[in-house]
């Protein structure tokens, strides 16, 4: 299975191609990527940089072109798929249905794969975009269990990608909308979940308060550490209930799934980060590496009991839907 590893700066793109990735995954300093973050992804000098670095070891770049085009705006995400293309990508992540058509019409020769934004979780999905637009590869959603994963890679006709370790969107990617509730601004469209315009924290007596735009999204005492406020993370009261009602917010990690994906016949492990730091991605890129073997070339090898643990959102993890009893 392929290594695929995330990258939000042109240093930690050369981190995660010397770390051990088989592929990098990045974007363009705008809209196009559902990482739209201040400071964060590549411009168009970087990412031919970025090419040449990973294509001199043998490393591939996937540019990540996975918002949802607007009216009036698409020049936006096609001079992004054109530009990206005369790069050198090798492949295109992309989940609006006019841009893949755009891409397969102008750039036939580019590999295309289906983004995780476009929520392809079934059968007639996957082969509607094969059939329609010659997607190579599909990255699945991340509610999916291992059977379902598998029951799906058996009958699909491309590759299927699937998420083993980063942040958990509990919402099936692409069809959530909470984000652009609160704020404004659309994950899908603006390529934003939770923009950094619209975070708040501040001091009620001895608990700090986060908020999104209008809304108060978790209170943390002076002993807990106050984490980004996501909505879909946040802690609410939802009856006699106060708590996390989706999902605690921690880290997906599925290293103990490794075996049973390949089993499955997954075609390439992901990383999820591009708005982690350096030492997250080149620390977690290793550790992946040396638990599916080497280069590619030795037999596994042991990852550090819970230092995964401490790279991870809330210092704990989860394997998420993998094996998950739903609430």
């Amino acid at each position: 299975m392929e290594l695929i590893c995330p990258a939000g700066t042109l240093a930690a793109f050369r981190d995660a191609v010397d770390a051990g990735a088989d592929a990098v995954y990045c974007g363009f300093r705008d809209e196009t990527n559902a990482r739209n973050f201040p400071g964060l992804n590549l411009t168009r000098d970087e990412l031919a940089e970025a090419i040449l670095y990973a294509g001199s070891r043998d490393v591939k770049t996937f540019v990540a072109i996975n918002t949802f085009m607007r009216a009036g705006s698409e020049a936006l995400w096609t001079d992004a798929v054109d530009d990206a293309a005369a790069l050198g990508a090798d492949a295109l992540i992309l989940a609006d249905l006019g841009l893949l058509a755009y891409a397969a019409e102008r750039h036939p020769e580019m590999r295309r794969h289906l983004s995780v934004q476009a929520g392809a979780a079934n059968a007639d999905h996957i082969d509607f975009v094969v059939e329609a637009f010659g997607v190579r590869r599909v990255v699945l959603p991340r509610v999916l269990t291992v059977a379902e994963i598998a029951a799906l890679t058996r009958t699909a006709r491309c590759e299927t990608e699937v998420f083993v370790f980063g942040g958990l969107c509990v919402m099936e990617e692409g069809r959530c909308s909470l984000s652009s509730y609160a704020t404004g601004l659309s994950p899908n469209m603006n390529g934003v979940c939770s923009p950094a315009s619209h975070v708040r924290y501040r001091r009620e007596g001895d608990e700090t308060v986060s908020g999104l735009g209008d809304f108060t999204i978790n209170r943390f005492s002076k002993t807990e550490a106050a984490g980004y406020p996501t909505l879909c993370k946040g802690r609410f009261a939802a009856g006699d209930e106060r708590g996390y009602i989706f999902e605690d917010p921690v880290t997906l990690d599925a290293l103990s799934q490794v075996d049973a994906l390949a089993a499955a016949g997954v075609a390439a492990l992901k990383i999820e980060g591009r708005q982690r730091g350096r030492a997250y991605v080149s620390r977690v890129v290793t550790e992946m590496r040396k638990a599916l073997g080497g280069g590619g070339e030795g037999p596994p090898l042991a990852v550090e009991r819970g230092l995964l643990d401490r790279l991870s959102e809330g210092q704990h993890t989860t394997t998420g839907a993998f094996e998950k009893r739903w609430r």
